[in-house]
């Protein structure tokens, strides 16, 4: 169990490179223009969806990061916020789920 932790920052990191390439492709492709780019999100029912899911889950996993953080005193584990809004929930998640196994010691 010792490991997960490693497991969890290694997604974490997956979940920052693997969605930064895709938007950075996009906006070489049709200029540095984060409007169209959230216009992009909404083409169609698909996208929209995604837009919504994605939405959603990072509000959830906002509010238990917050609450989280709380009850644990835990303050360095909100820096997974910015990374939830910034970079996206596949970053975020696994980056929340790491600073909780470090937190929980050798037998996480």
């Amino acid at each position: 169990m010792a490991r997960l932790k490693y497991l969890w920052a290694a997604l974490a990191v997956w979940g920052s490179i693997h969605p930064m390439y895709w938007f950075v492709t996009w906006f070489r492709q049709n200029g540095w223009d984060l409007g169209a780019m959230i216009d992009a999100w909404y083409v169609n029912a698909a996208t929209t969806g995604l837009v919504w899911d994605l939405t959603i889950a990072a509000i959830a996993l906002t509010l238990w990061v917050l609450f989280d953080a709380v009850a644990r005193r835990d303050w360095l584990s909100l820096v997974t916020i910015p990374a939830i809004y910034g970079i996206g929930v596949s970053c975020g998640l696994p980056l929340y789920l790491y600073f909780r196994a470090r937190r929980q010691g050798p037998a996480a």
